[in-house]
């Protein structure tokens, strides 16, 4: 069995609308995940959540400067290209 899986997840050319769609829906994703994350991590075993808050932070950051490329790409009637592979390896 292989140790590693490329796998293209997002490749095309979207509409402002569709591009926003994708891609919010991502950074809202991952943001829920460390929030929901941190609070249980918190609450069961009153771990440390200060890498989780940093990472919430950024997220939080490249969200922001993407809603703007979003509103760029809206104004001027352009389209936007995404890819995204996502690497999925066992470490050893």
């Amino acid at each position: 069995m292989e140790n590693k899986i490329d796998y293209k997840l997002i490749d095309g050319t979207f509409s402002p609308l569709e591009a926003e769609k994708i891609i919010i829906a991502l950074f809202n994703y991952k943001i829920d995940y460390h929030n929901k994350e941190d609070f249980s991590n918190h609450v069961r075993f009153n771990k440390d959540i200060e890498y989780s808050k940093k990472r919430i932070e950024k997220l939080i950051e490249t969200k922001e400067v993407v809603q703007k490329l979003l509103y760029e790409a809206k104004i001027n009637n352009t389209n936007l290209v995404i890819n995204s592979t996502i690497t999925v390896s066992i470490e050893k």
